[in-house]
């Protein structure tokens, strides 16, 4: 089968184009590298690099690149969406260059699916979109509540899907990602999360910056585990119309805990605006997807750890005792 990967040089993307190749599919790539890596596009991957904010129906001036971008995607049976500019913090000072990305370019890519007859758009959520939940685990039918522009680009971006399911009949499913870590996760950057912050400031030893008292916990969901739910999502004949999945681990940890897992000593900020808790209720991926999280937290930061040199005993950045000191 033929797929097209939209961020797929991303730490996400990148990942889901390697299984995809793996199980023997063609893959097309559609990254515009300003966020995403080259070096991290499976060579036996089409590429092709284009903003899919530019990809827009009509435009006279961009008709070429459009064609171009078109002609590389047709014949695909199924789109995965996960081009976005991914972070809630920049999303607050840029929100205009966000919504374009986020809001238009996924519009974009959803003509364009329709125009050339696509049959399933598997589009990228976020559990951004429920903000301060009121019910954990918090099942897809919470209300939805975002407190940033991010969080409100992605929830618009489900409603399009819907919209165009009803409209056009284009199969389209929505996965709301808990905050993924795994291999290929940044260590530096506006769009670098907390995991890869930590680690990175331990590698260049120093302390990691808990924001507020590290109580704050969170979903922590593996990236061959979010790889697995797309590939499900987009062969299911259980879903196609408009769906919105969790996918989620099932538990939580907090910021503290995840910083012990690291090791090192650890200094507090100032807190910011941002959930208390995310905790996704999975039950309905199991039940459409018959998909189920294989790899917790606890099992990958060792490896994680090793494959930084972030473990005593040969290069170690930090000393046992750096455990015992003041968060």
């Amino acid at each position: 089968m033929k797929y097209t990967v939209t961020g797929g040089a991303g730490f996400i993307g990148s990942n889901l184009v390697d299984q995809l190749i793996n199980d023997g599919h063609e893959v097309v790539v559609i990254d515009s590298l300003d966020t995403g890596k080259k070096e991290n596009i499976n060579p036996k991957a089409e590429f092709v690099q284009a903003d899919i904010v530019a990809c827009r129906q009509g435009t006279v001036s961009l008709s070429a690149y459009t064609d171009r971008v078109e002609k590389a995607i047709s014949g695909s049976d199924a789109i995965f969406h996960l081009a976005a500019l991914a972070r809630v913090q920049p999303s607050i000072k840029e929100p205009v260059k966000f919504n374009d990305t986020n809001v238009n370019g996924t519009l974009n890519m959803l003509v364009i699916a329709q125009k050339l007859g696509i049959k399933r758009f598997v589009y990228s959520a976020s559990s951004s979109a429920y903000g301060n939940a009121k019910i954990f685990p918090t099942p897809e039918n919470h209300p939805t509540d975002p407190l940033s522009p991010y969080g409100l680009q992605k929830l618009i971006g489900e409603q399009y899907c819907k919209v165009f399911s009803i409209c056009h009949g284009l199969e389209t499913v929505c996965l709301r990602y808990f905050n993924v870590f795994g291999e290929r996760q940044s260590l530096e950057g506006a769009y670098c999360l907390v995991m890869g912050i930590f680690a990175n400031q331990r590698l260049k030893g120093e302390p990691m910056t808990i924001v507020g008292d590290g109580e704050q916990k969170r979903d922590f969901t593996y990236v061959g585990d979010v790889v697995r739910a797309n590939i499900l999502a987009a062969q299911s004949d259980k879903v196609g119309y408009g769906e919105v999945i969790n996918i989620g681990n099932g538990d939580n940890r907090s910021v503290n805990q995840l910083a012990d897992l690291i090791g090192g000593p650890r200094v507090n900020i100032e807190p910011r605006l941002e959930p208390k808790q995310t905790l996704a209720d999975n039950s309905k991926a199991k039940e459409l997807l018959e998909w189920s999280p294989s790899v917790t937290l606890e099992e990958w930061i060792p490896k994680y750890k090793k494959s930084l040199d972030l473990c005593c005993g040969g290069g170690c950045h930090f000393n046992p005792s750096d455990d015992e000191q003041t968060k």
